[in-house]
């Protein structure tokens, strides 16, 4: 029953943290089985969710950091067309920023990179980044803000 109400939310966050559907879900599917195994453990002192981001979190930051460096997005196979409601300029516009944003996501260490999208993405509070990634609420406050500056650098050309 745990696992049905919360995978959709832990997967949506792992994806977006891992950047890859198949990494996603086998993080997702380790955090479950720690879930699952720490269950005894377990105190109640955050909620259930709270608890499980944590280790769902945990897990994605440390294949982060086992993680070769990144394939050169040229070598990259291209995506599938777009919507053919959209423009071909529009399409190539959207396509050459999510390629610089992923360029510049890959710039984030993968502290700032998880605590930037709790916050912005997840829409997260700083306490409960903190709480999550079990940091100070001060350092999760600064990686946010040096995610932020990072990313507001690389993303200038499409203001």
């Amino acid at each position: 029953m745990l696992v049905h109400r919360h995978s959709g939310a832990m997967l949506q966050l792992a994806e977006r943290l891992m950047g890859n559907r198949a990494e996603a879900e086998d993080a997702v599917q380790d955090a479950f089985v720690s879930a699952w195994r720490g269950l005894p453990e377990y105190r109640g002192e955050a909620g259930f969710a709270t608890w499980l981001h944590r280790i769902v979190t945990n897990r994605c930051l440390t294949l982060l950091r086992s993680r070769r460096p990144a394939t050169d997005l040229d070598a990259v196979a291209e995506p599938p067309a777009p919507d053919h409601r959209s423009s071909p300029a529009r399409a190539a516009e959207s396509h050459a920023a999510a390629r610089d944003l992923a360029r510049a996501m890959d710039a984030l260490s993968a502290e700032q990179k998880v605590c930037w999208v709790l916050r912005e993405i997840e829409g997260r509070s700083y306490e409960e980044i903190a709480q999550t990634v079990g940091i100070r609420l001060e350092a999760a406050r600064a990686r946010v803000f040096r995610a932020r500056r990072v990313l507001t650098e690389a993303m200038s050309a499409w203001r």
